[in-house]
């Protein structure tokens, strides 16, 4: 009696072909900056509460970075440009700093403080976060002008690590 293994039909004769690398197929830049209207996006916030927020944020890093905004991607408002460069040879251009209003939370794009040590993110107010990001679920529940803090910070310690302008 055939086991599964074995009743398998064999692949049509033809050139191989070798499927990309995961390396290779991620290699690509996705986040690019856009000439969609920031304002547009933001006016299609569902989230009412999401899109007073992102309101107040596009406010907020206009002040701190005196930058106008730009759509990186379909979902990224971001202000400044820097270009990286890895080891590994892969580079880009990104938003110096940012953020995203998502369905769960506003997401700021922040650099150069870590919350588990910087005395900033100790007064901060509500929230989460990852590597690089400040996920906060209502602006209500943090301390805007320790935000403008830590996004002030973000921003220097981009000019001087990528040289950015």
């Amino acid at each position: 009696m055939p086991t599964k293994k074995s009743a398998k039909r064999a692949a049509p004769a033809g050139p191989k072909r070798r499927p990309a690398s995961k390396k290779a197929q991620s290699s690509a830049v996705k986040t690019k900056p856009t000439a969609a209207s920031v304002d547009a996006f933001i006016e299609k916030v569902a989230n009412p509460v999401r899109r007073n927020d992102a309101r107040k944020a596009l406010a907020l890093f206009r002040k701190v970075t005196g930058e106008e905004p730009k759509m990186w991607g379909p979902s990224i408002i971001g202000f400044g440009e820097y270009h990286y460069k890895y080891e590994s040879g892969r580079e880009g251009d990104m938003c110096m700093t940012g953020f995203s209003p998502r369905s769960t939370a506003t997401v700021f794009y922040v650099m150069g403080g870590v919350p588990a040590t910087d005395d900033l993110f100790k007064r901060l107010g509500k929230f989460t976060s990852g590597k690089s990001c400040v996920y906060v679920k209502n602006l209500a529940d943090i301390d805007l002008g320790v935000m403008e803090k830590i996004i002030a910070k973000s921003v220097a310690y981009m000019k001087k690590t990528y040289k950015a302008e």
